[in-house]
């Protein structure tokens, strides 16, 4: 069925396959991130490189597509106007103007990537294949942040980007863990299956050693659906059995630090990691107060992109991606924000109603539901508001959407094509009966 939908067997030849390498570059960059960890590749300026080449792959992807830019979901409308929105908000930025336009530019490469994810991801496997990329380089990131940070605490600073903070690298990594559950359990072969449990354990551990408490809680929701999904709903009773057993040795080995920042909670301080979480629960209940200021001080354009921790005075961004969004963009883009993440979970309950789903299909809506809901926690404890990963997940659920529903046209399609040329040779059998009747 997957080659029945591909748009153009040429598709080497006239430039999409081009558009789709540096799409595939681009997550590769953006999720491995390897000018942070690796020396001198930030003399390079991949990151630049391959945003340009995914703009020149959408241009080269234009006419040649079965989709275009007229077939393009509602959400991606709302990330448009998001984007727009941010741009006065940068320019009449009452703290920053300079660096929230910086920013705001960065950000906005995120809607290329969804545009060209959408236009260019028309199968099935091509989706796999940029999931697997995501997930897979988020489990080397893990690997190397141990490794590199094995006696630094929380993995705080090992990594630069996106994972440089203990909290980011935690929700990044809950947030690719239901991928990788189901790429283990679609992979084909005991080698491969080890890889992704292998994959998963190293995600897991180096989730409890940032000693996160917001990735801990998201690990808890996401997992819990996950489970849900594909234990229950999949009837692999063995999955939940296994993945409680294995996640409460994890944490038995590397989750005191979590612990003792947890007990902090309550006041009781005692040791200088409680100490440490102590103060840090004062300083975001501090925040988060700061930002309703904010957002009432300035509710239509908000501060601009990034600016909240000039703002704060602390240098500290609120650890809310909700007041964070709203902020530092204003109460219309907050309200976008919602619509945008809304469409997500609406493609996720289309697919859910739509009979007969392949085991393929329903194993990549139980992981990006359960990646969404763990957003949708997790987004309560972190300031993720332009971090790619959630923006992904959304355009992972439109493209599975939109091949579903190419794939009930082919199918209706050829039906129809098969009755009409039934009903056209049984004219012909009854037309040629009759001539060769006697005439009586």
């Amino acid at each position: 069925m997957d080659e029945m939908l591909e748009i153009n067997p040429r598709s080497k030849k006239d430039g999409l396959g081009f558009a789709f390498f540096w799409l595939s570059g681009f997550y590769l960059v953006y999720c491995l991130r390897p000018e942070d960890w690796i020396p001198g590749v930030r003399y390079l300026h991949i990151a630049k490189i391959t945003g340009i080449l995914a703009i020149l792959g959408l241009i080269a992807s234009l006419g040649k597509t079965r989709r275009g830019f007229k077939d393009l979901p509602r959400e991606a409308t709302y990330l448009l106007v998001i984007m727009i929105l941010l741009i006065p908000s940068a320019l009449f930025s009452p703290v920053w103007m300079g660096g929230a336009i910086a920013q705001t530019i960065e950000f906005g490469k995120v809607y290329v990537a969804w545009v060209l994810t959408f236009l260019l991801i028309t199968t099935i496997p091509k989706l796999k294949r940029i999931i697997f990329i995501q997930t897979a380089c988020v489990g080397i990131v893990c690997a190397v942040a141990m490794v590199k940070g094995h006696n630094i605490p929380r993995l705080d600073g090992v990594l630069g980007g996106i994972y440089g903070n203990p909290n980011d690298l935690a929700f990044a990594i809950v947030l690719c863990l239901p991928f990788a559950l189901a790429l283990l359990l679609s992979a084909r072969g005991a080698l491969r299956k080890a890889v992704w449990l292998g994959a998963m354990l190293i995600m897991v551990t180096a989730m409890f050693l940032t000693a996160s408490r917001a990735g801990f809680i998201t690990l808890v929701i996401s997992g819990a659906v996950c489970l849900w999904h594909f234990g229950i709903k999949g009837k692999r009773p063995q999955l939940i059995v296994g993945a409680v057993m294995i996640g409460g040795i994890i944490l038995l080995l590397a989750g005191g630090r979590l612990k003792d920042r947890f007990f902090a909670l309550n006041g009781e301080v005692q040791t200088r990691v409680q100490q440490g979480a102590y103060g840090s629960y004062e300083e975001r209940r501090f925040l988060m107060l700061k930002s309703l200021e904010g957002i009432e001080h300035h509710p239509i354009l908000g501060i601009g992109v990034h600016n909240f921790t000039v703002y704060s005075t602390k240098w500290k961004e609120v650890h809310n991606s909700y007041l964070q969004i709203a902020v530092e963009g204003g109460i219309p883009v907050l309200i976008l924000y919602f619509m945008f993440f809304f469409r997500g979970f609406k493609n996720l309950k289309r697919l859910r109603r739509t009979p007969d789903l392949d085991p393929e299909t329903r194993l990549l809506v139980g992981a990006l539901h359960s990646s969404l809901i763990g957003f949708l926690v997790g987004a309560f404890f972190a300031p993720e508001a332009y971090q790619y990963f959630p923006y992904f997940a959304v355009a992972y659920t439109s493209v599975l959407f939109a091949i579903v529903k190419e794939r009930e046209q082919v199918e209706v399609s050829a039906n129809s094509s098969s009755r009409t040329h039934h009903r056209t040779e049984i004219y012909a059998n009854n037309s040629r009966s009759s001539a060769l009747t006697p005439v009586r």
